[in-house]
């Protein structure tokens, strides 16, 4: 049976630094698997090999079957693999609708010549791409935050406001660099479960994080990263209460 998303053999360096060795594991379908690990381990490039932002040095990754290498960040969007970014990356001075807009993939109206010469087309895809964006919205429990600028957003709003833009791009697999950090204790609770509902409406997540009550909350899998290569996998209980990988990840302390 082909992997869902498959990592092989994936190698990255960047200068005398390897941030990637060895690299490979595989992501289930449906399900929620968390990457752990000390920092520096490679996580997030990890992240960044997966969605074509790097390139990798050797190795492959595969979605669904399909080799990923050599596309680029939009391609593999549209293959159905999207991800969030750990600082954010949203516009302050847009708001929260326009800021979901922008990962409206395809939109005509976005094509001068299309809006110049097929004005009614290209109208009708903008009013196709702005309900996507506040159904996304409406999703993550921010329709009313719609026409607010994203200066004025809570952290925890603005960490919703980044899964609904995931949201609104269609895909499939969801990378999410650390949606936990930072939250108060309520919207700790709230991303959690925002993040179980979405694997129950069929959605597939790899996400990084550090929180241990987070990961075991919702993680069905999880991938023990070290040095830049897979050191362990399994459930959340055998990761966190392994001695080994305590005195890695925690100094000894859970």
């Amino acid at each position: 049976m082909t992997p869902y998303l498959e990592a092989t053999g994936i190698n990255k360096s960047f200068g005398g630094l390897q941030a990637l060795r060895d690299c490979s594991f595989t992501v289930e379908q449906g399900r929620i698997t968390c990457l752990v690990g000390p920092n520096g381990a490679g996580k997030t490039t990890i992240f960044n090999v997966v969605t074509g932002f790097f390139r990798p040095d050797s190795g492959s990754v595969a979605f669904r079957g399909r080799k990923l290498d050599g596309l680029r960040p939009q391609a593999i969007v549209a293959a159905g693999v999207a991800r969030s970014f750990q600082n954010l990356r949203l516009f302050d001075d847009l708001t929260a609708l326009d800021n979901v807009l922008v990962a409206v993939a395809r939109q005509f109206a976005e094509e001068p010549l299309g809006a110049i010469f097929r004005p009614l087309r290209a109208a009708r895809e903008q009013r196709r791409a702005t309900e996507r964006a506040l159904e996304a919205l409406e999703h993550v429990g921010l329709a009313a935050q719609a026409r607010e600028a994203v200066r004025n957003l809570s952290y925890g709003e603005r960490k919703l406001l980044t899964v609904a833009r995931l949201l609104a791009t269609g895909a499939e697999l969801l990378l999410l660099d650390e949606p936990a950090s930072g939250l108060s204790a309520g919207a700790l609770d709230a991303i959690m479960t925002l993040l179980r509902r979405l694997q129950s409406e069929g959605k597939t997540l790899l996400v990084v994080e550090h929180n241990t009550r987070v990961v075991q909350k919702i993680a069905d899998q999880v991938l023990f990263l070290h040095q830049g290569h897979l050191m362990a996998q399994g459930s959340p209980a055998e990761i966190i209460n392994d001695p080994q990988l305590a005195e890695i990840y925690f100094g000894g302390a859970i």
